[in-house]
């Protein structure tokens, strides 16, 4: 590419952010334009629910680059704007002023949003979804007024606000349809550890319920209805259940969409001069041989390199597993690798679960590893990498022996 090339990024977040530091890393020259919807810079997610709901970090502290390093790298950055969308035949994106702006290469990174709840009193004041900073200082100001917090929803997001909701001494009622947390994610026995860790640290777990309406009065949320007509009063509501990628801009252009936008093992979408990256990329895992959808921080931090690349004209594949992890009370966890939705799977734990200091590895019907979670055990992540890679049947009863190595 030349200095005569412009490349475009729509999207503000990590991923956006990431792919601006490739292109200038891997000697990109021309015009880069990154188009963010909200106001502050690409800032990183994770700790919305984590450190800075606990007060131990700031914006600034997760921030991915200051203004400067824009600045430096001549990234021109057009905060509070959205792309409104793509014109394929022209090479050009439209903003919301009606003026648009041409690309050669246009990599989307436009995340997603939190679902909402097809219920009355939905949209109330005083209930509640965290996906941007402003969502988590609102979140983290009612730790110091509200007595009583309803967490809609058992999954990542409700779990890690439930936590830092209780550590601030909040009551919390946890609201969850599955007859356990994480069951779609971990499966009943592994979700199963995170209820318990919960009920030990105070919260009303309700399992099994569904909700039928958000309680309100004078406009104010004050609690929620179940559909067996049981009440829960609560100041504030969070409703957690799950995430919508923002896929809407590349369906209207014509860009190949299912779960999300459909990219190959470069990145690249049916499009050769438009790439997507992280919650809205729908992949061809070249290593797990199907297409996979991840939205968590890992693929938001590792595939702009790829992305990049390929936008650049470099030959780049993003084969990495899915990792992620979370952070409550007292336990640290991290998870690689990947259990289809519906696979069956059996669990090998090696180490202690009552005491929460464990591995547990998922295991094909071959006795091959398909993922490994660490819960409060470090440094084995590479280790547990290395058994998904092998493709080798292992011993399950070895693997279950801590005094066999990894």
């Amino acid at each position: 590419m030349t200095t005569a090339s412009r490349f475009v990024i729509a999207g503000g977040g990590l991923a956006a952010a990431k792919l601006a530091e490739a292109l200038r890393a891997n000697d990109f020259d021309g015009t880069v334009t990154l188009i963010s919807a909200e106001e502050h810079l690409p800032y990183e997610r994770p700790p919305l629910s984590k450190e800075h709901l606990l007060g131990k970090k700031s914006l600034p502290d997760f921030t991915v680059d200051p203004a400067s390093w824009y600045r430096d790298h001549h990234i021109e950055v057009m905060l509070g704007t959205t792309v409104t969308a793509i014109d394929r035949t022209t090479k050009t994106v439209a903003l919301p002023d009606g003026t648009t702006l041409p690309y050669d290469k246009l990599a989307l990174a436009t995340g997603s949003r939190p679902r909402k709840l097809p219920v009355p009193g939905m949209d109330a004041e005083g209930v509640h979804t965290l996906r941007h900073i402003e969502d988590s200082d609102t979140l983290l100001s009612l730790f110091g007024s509200a007595g009583r917090l309803a967490v809609i929803g058992g999954g990542w997001i409700g779990l890690e606000v439930a936590a830092a909701a209780r550590n601030a001494g909040v009551e919390v009622t946890l609201l969850e349809a599955e007859s356990t947390t994480l069951k779609g994610v971990l499966g009943p026995e592994m979700g199963e550890v995170f209820a318990d860790l919960h009920r030990a640290h105070g919260v009303d777990l309700r399992t099994e319920v569904r909700v039928a309406e958000i309680l309100t009065a004078d406009g104010k949320a004050t609690g929620v209805q179940l559909a067996d007509d049981t009440r829960i009063d609560a100041d504030a509501v969070l409703v957690a259940v799950g995430a919508r990628p923002n896929i809407e801009l590349a369906a209207d252009a014509g860009l190949p969409t299912e779960s999300g936008v459909l990219v190959d093992e470069s990145l690249a979408t049916g499009d050769p001069d438009i790439v997507a990256v992280g919650d809205i990329a729908d992949q061809q895992h070249p290593v797990l041989g199907r297409r996979i959808r991840v939205e968590h921080w890992a693929n938001a931090l590792n595939q702009p390199e790829v992305a990049a690349k390929t936008m650049i004209g470099k030959s780049a594949v993003y084969d990495r597993l899915p990792y992620f992890f979370t952070d409550q009370y007292d336990l640290g966890m991290e998870y690689t690798g990947y259990v289809a939705p519906r696979q069956e799977a059996r669990v090998v734990v090696r180490g202690d679960v009552g005491r929460r200091e464990f591995v547990a590895c998922w295991l094909d019907s071959a006795d091959r590893v398909l993922a490994g979670m660490n819960v409060n055990v470090w440094d084995v992540t590479d280790r547990i990498k290395q058994l998904i890679l092998s493709g080798e049947s292992v011993d399950p009863d070895r693997l279950a022996d801590p005094a066999s190595p990894l």
